[in-house]
């Protein structure tokens, strides 16, 4: 391991706004503020909103600047990129954010039952040979039932054409309730933190002439999720993802 990364891991031990759980106690004992992220971390009662697969925390700490009544917690499992959005967190004194190092595997040992409001994943690897590694697949909304309330909003953003086709056919065939949707969002007319907060990524992929898609859309917790049986062309570009 690189002396960068270790005096990352170093100087994050020191940040206030980080809790690190290694997996074998998260899932043996549950996370110590399971039920408790507004009264012991944020101090209110405010909505719980969390970015997925956080990366370097870019919408944790731009919306947490833009939404002072919610809390915001960047969750991943990679701390090297988390360091970047804890920084400017601690510099910035931002008192409605918070990064988590764990699993997201773990979200429902995490957080309890309609804890959370909202949940963000921006640019997530599109898994196009596992369903079930899948951000936005049927095993990973059941686990986001466990923790989010009920018709909580997920939001999605993303360059990969295959992993859209694949959600957007997830979400009609299972009859959730789209807020919005478009294939190229920076033609669409929609505005504000969606299109001015910009991941690492997302000014990557724009660089490169890519569109960037976006599915925002409401999870209520009746009703079985079934998987969509169709053939989905797999993107033809490669990708460097976190």
């Amino acid at each position: 391991m690189g002396k960068n990364k270790l005096k990352k891991f170093a100087e994050m031990e020191t940040f206030g706004c980080v809790y690190q759980y290694p997996w074998a106690v998260v899932e043996k004992e549950g996370c110590p503020l399971r039920g408790k992220w507004n009264e012991q971390c944020f101090h209110n009662d405010h909505p719980l909103v969390l970015e997925l697969g956080c990366g370097h925390g870019e919408y944790t700490v731009g919306l947490s600047q833009r939404f002072p009544d919610k809390n915001h917690i960047g969750l991943d499992i990679k701390g090297a990129r988390m360091w970047t959005g804890a920084k400017q967190v601690e510099e910035q004194g931002l008192p409605n954010a918070a990064f988590l190092r764990t699993s997201i595997e773990l979200i429902d040992r995490l957080f309890a039952p309609d804890e959370v409001s909202e949940i963000w994943i921006t640019f997530p690897d599109p898994q196009m040979k596992n369903a079930n590694k899948r951000l936005v697949g049927t095993r990973f909304l059941r686990s986001y039932r466990r923790v989010l309330r009920d018709g909580g909003t997920i939001h999605l953003k993303t360059d990969s054409p295959f992993l859209y086709t694949y959600a957007h056919a997830l979400v009609t065939l299972n009859g959730l309730p789209v807020q919005a949707d478009t294939d190229n969002l920076y033609a669409s007319g929609l505005e504000g933190d969606l299109t001015e907060i910009k991941t690492h990524y997302e000014r990557m992929w724009l660089e490169r002439g890519l569109t960037i898609k976006y599915l925002r859309f409401g999870l209520p917790h009746q009703g079985d999720l079934r998987e969509p049986d169709i053939e989905i062309e797999k993107d033809n570009y490669r990708s460097t993802r976190h």
